[in-house]
């Protein structure tokens, strides 16, 4: 059988190698040094903003920028029920309470209509609303223009998870610059990687400096360990940095090779009956992190359940969109204004092979492996 082929394996090489072999013959392999210093200088600058600070994971930085608008136990926190659930862990983690908004059908991002009825419920019932929390769902920026507005009409702040969506952008304003703060993600899969890491982004110095200091375990700056406030262990280490440092030099280049496999899928199922690629045709703007196809059986004769069975025989990675919040046992209760359309995407959706580390040769394996789904597709 042929080698596994993953939907979007980290894209590293020799540039990596040099930059993680420079950090580690500087000396500086315990956590933090000049190129935790250097990537967030050069990632605040890409983006647009004044701050940066990197963090072990995107998760932890969707924590801290929580804690830093002071959010906990008996607020509520507004997010999307289409989205993985490090975004609502984090709102549990502070103590506050999830509350999940439905989404668009065609870009699977929060539905700011959806949006402002809830806040109107809530706020009738007297019930504090500590924070929105939007995703950009694959790549693609949320309508921050209708949710920045809808958020200060009521003045509750916003932190962007922007987890899936560095180098995408929305009205010509760089993803991760929206909100009193945004997040970053690197994790192995993304469309840039430290391994495992995150950011949190804004302009705010004074969020900035507390999400520091709750980072390196809320150490007090004096000769002996002193700590006042509960702290967390979340810094991202020098190596790491290192390697995110050179991520960041070929970052465009990455999204291209990704915008160019959405191109590919574009074309091979462009007269197939009932599939869409998801997130529209208006995609110029995403980073193209991964592509994703809709399927809708009643025209088409076959599920995207069927397909993803036809690929894993070829040894070929997909998955389904995101399993709504509002359905994962974990969050079985929670409130949700639900209008169906997550529900729907995650029966319907299909992400296919997206990394730009894709071989040329891998490529025509997925996309040789499609057509031999039959008349289906052809």
């Amino acid at each position: 059988m042929n080698k596994r082929i993953y939907m979007s394996s980290p894209d590293v090489g020799e540039l990596e190698e040099r930059y993680v072999l420079a950090a580690m013959r500087s000396g500086w392999i315990a956590p933090l040094g000049p190129d935790v210093d250097a990537f967030e200088a050069e990632m605040a600058a890409r983006v647009g903003v004044t701050h940066a600070v990197a963090l072990s994971s995107g998760t932890a930085a969707l924590h801290l920028g929580l804690l830093g608008l002071g959010v906990g136990p008996g607020d509520i926190v507004v997010t999307p029920t289409m989205t993985f659930a490090a975004t609502a862990n984090a709102i549990v983690y502070t103590g506050a309470e999830p509350y999940f908004i439905d989404c668009e059908l065609v870009t699977g991002n929060m539905d700011p209509v959806l949006l402002r009825e809830a806040l109107e419920q809530l706020y009738r019932a007297g019930e504090k609303v500590a924070a929105i929390v939007p995703v950009d769902l694959l790549g693609k920026a949320v309508n921050y223009t209708a949710i920045c507005a809808i958020a200060d009409g009521y003045g509750i702040p916003v932190l962007a998870d922007a987890a899936e969506s560095l180098g995408a952008t929305h009205h010509g304003q760089a993803a991760g610059s929206f909100g009193r703060a945004s997040i970053l993600s690197f994790n192995g899969n993304k469309i840039m990687t430290t391994s495992g890491g995150g950011m949190l982004l804004t302009d705010d110095a004074d969020l900035a400096t507390h999400t520091r200091y709750l980072a390196t375990q809320a150490r007090q700056p004096v000769k002996h360990y002193e700590h006042t406030d509960i702290g967390y262990n979340y810094r991202l280490s020098n190596l790491l940095a290192a390697l995110g440092r050179a991520q960041l030099t070929r970052l465009d280049g990455m999204i291209a090779r990704r915008r160019a496999m959405r191109e590919t899928y574009r074309d091979l199922f462009a007269a197939v009956p009932g599939v869409e690629i998801f997130g529209g045709e208006n995609d110029e703007n995403d980073n193209f992190w991964l592509t994703s196809i809709v399927v809708d059986s009643a025209v088409s004769g076959w599920t995207a359940d069927e397909l993803s069975a036809h690929l894993l025989l070829g040894n070929i990675e997909s998955r389904p969109l995101w399993k709504p919040m509002h359905l994962q046992p974990a969050f079985a209760g929670a409130r949700a204004r639900l209008n169906g359309n997550a529900e729907r995407l995650f029966r319907r959706g299909l992400t296919l092979p997206s990394g730009s580390a894709l071989s040329t040769t891998q490529i025509d394996q997925v996309v040789g492996r499609i057509s031999t789904f039959g008349s289906r597709v052809s």
